[in-house]
């Protein structure tokens, strides 16, 4: 099997198959996945199949990238045996409020909306691979008239279910995500979970059918779907530490990102801001990876059910423990009965609450749960002695510039796919933060970059701080919990040492590129991981 490799980022790089079909190009890489995972290595994070491709994470300070390229090419030198096919008929109801993009792409195609679900019914699909979200499987076999190119501009949620059609693929979104597929139906099967091994239900090569359903047969199957899932989740694995009295406005769990479920569409997820969180885990005497309280642009205020030692890092939300001010990057203790409130970012966007031990956290694979009033907050159950793994000398803070950021930028796997003038436009503008950013993708608002065509390719393995371009033009740089595989054109990569930047910018911040190369981004400074 002959393959060729680029760089995507300083720790990742995607594998290609040149010379062979698309369908050859997806077998080899679902085959040197499983490979990879039958011989894993301290330094490799992940490897994740796309339709042609495979994308490869890596820890450049555990192993370079000569050496992961010599043993892919040893691994894919074993013959591909066939894998066994699974059969699945999977529940669907097409149309109304649960397919909204169903009449138009009806009317586009001259039929009427009820054949053309008849048609994406009577097909026969086979799972080529699974990405973007966890559980998300991207079918193949879907008729070439029903094919619909991606919207301009992602969908900011689509509903959990929701039956869609990207390019010549069709797929269900297990959970409620973004999305840039056009939706024709839903589906109460739960595709994903995290509690099983294999946490997804489909796998490449598995066959699957789709059966028509009436609305009411939706709503009873869906209910017992959500009983099935809330009897599945198991109690944290610790003691109750606080409560929450008001929520903040997104407060989540974090720990560092934790890979290796990629081919299973789970993302590596991990703090938006990983120097502050190492850096206020060292001063409690934490394991860098240990979970914290991340908190976006205003915090909760928090009531301890048992005594802790704590410290607040990243950015500042004029945190007070039982009314008086708190310092940032210094431990203090409380006491059962103590509260912490914590106000609005004066500067920077996202702030950490670090607590000696570290608190638990939410399996991977299992969505993101921003806090509401009254929730519980568990303390991690301790697994040997935390101080012989503790973070060490604390890191030095991000430190915002006054004014406009401006981001070093490599070139990403799909520069040659835009215009010479898209790269002018995107290193010569000044972008704004949008509100709509999140933990999946900083969205930017500022000059459309040019295409000269539909920035649509075949979805492949994303990496952290990509910049990715639909067809709206308005770039978004991917966080933590982007999706898995993407297909979008990517014009670059934002270079890892400066994704916690970008992770402190908070909605309306002014932001630049400058250009570098992978040269003097440097290997070793991979800090926010790839």
């Amino acid at each position: 099997m002959k393959l060729e490799s680029r760089d995507v980022s300083e720790g990742s790089l995607l594998v290609e198959f040149p010379d062979v079909s698309d369908a050859d190009a997806n077998r080899f890489a679902v085959a040197l996945a499983e490979r990879l995972g039958r011989h894993p290595s301290r330094g490799l994070l992940d490897a994740i199949p796309g339709a042609r491709t495979l994308f490869v994470a890596f820890d450049p300070r555990l192993e370079g990238r000569d050496s992961v390229v010599r043993r892919l090419r040893r691994l894919a030198r074993e013959s591909v045996a066939a894998r066994e096919s699974r059969r699945f008929r999977i529940p669907v109801a097409y149309g109304g409020e649960n397919g909204p993009d169903l009449p138009a792409l009806a009317r586009d195609r001259g039929i009427a909306p009820e054949e053309l679900a008849r048609r994406h019914a009577a097909a026969e699909y086979t799972v080529a691979f699974l990405g973007f979200s966890p559980g998300f499987a991207y079918l193949t076999g879907l008729p070439a008239d029903l094919a619909a190119p991606r919207r301009e501009s992602p969908r900011p949620r689509v509903p959990a279910g929701s039956l869609a059609i990207g390019g010549a693929y069709t797929a269900i979104y297990p959970e409620e995500t973004p999305g840039g597929w056009t939706l024709i139906g839903r589906s109460p099967v739960r595709l994903f979970d995290a509690a099983a091994r294999p946490p997804a239900l489909l796998r490449p090569g598995d066959l699957v059918s789709f059966d028509p359903i009436r609305e009411e047969e939706l709503r009873a199957l869906s209910g017992q779907a959500r009983t099935a899932a809330a009897a599945a989740e198991t109690a944290a694995d610790g003691d109750a530490l606080f409560e929450t009295v008001t929520a903040g406005l997104f407060t989540t769990v974090q720990g560092a990102a934790r890979f290796g479920l990629g081919a299973s569409g789970v993302p590596a997820g991990g703090a938006m801001d990983p120097v502050a969180l190492k850096r206020g885990n060292a001063i409690v005497e934490n394991p860098s990876a240990a979970a914290a309280l991340e908190m976006t642009l205003s915090g909760p205020e928090l009531l301890f059910r048992r005594d802790a030692v704590v410290c607040v890092s990243g950015a500042d939300l004029a945190a007070r423990w039982n009314g008086s001010r708190v310092a940032l990057d210094l431990p203090f203790p409380v006491r059962a009965g103590d509260r912490i409130a914590f106000g609005y970012a004066s500067r920077g966007a996202r702030a950490y609450l670090c607590v000696a031990g570290g608190l638990a956290q939410r399996r991977p694979g299992e969505p993101v749960r921003r806090l509401a009033k009254g929730d519980v907050v568990f303390a991690a159950r301790r697994r040997g002695n935390p101080a012989a793994a503790a973070g060490g000398f604390p890191p030095e803070p991000v430190v915002l510039p006054e004014g406009e950021l401006t981001l070093r930028v490599l070139p990403g796997p799909q520069l040659s796919d835009f215009p010479a003038e898209a790269s002018e436009v995107l290193f010569s503008s000044a972008y704004t933060v949008s509100p709509e950013s999140d933990r999946r993708g900083i969205r930017l608002e500022g000059a459309s970059l040019p295409l000269h065509r539909a920035p649509d390719i075949p979805p492949e393995g994303t990496t952290l701080g990509a910049i990715q371009v639909p067809a709206n033009g308005q770039p978004i740089v991917l966080g933590p919990d982007r999706p898995v595989t993407g297909g979008y054109a990517k014009i670059g990569t934002v270079v890892a040492r400066e994704w916690p930047l970008l992770a402190q910018a908070a909605p309306g911040s002014a932001i630049r590129f400058r250009r570098t190369t992978f040269a003097d981004a440097g290997e070793g400074t991979n800090i926010a991981g790839p």
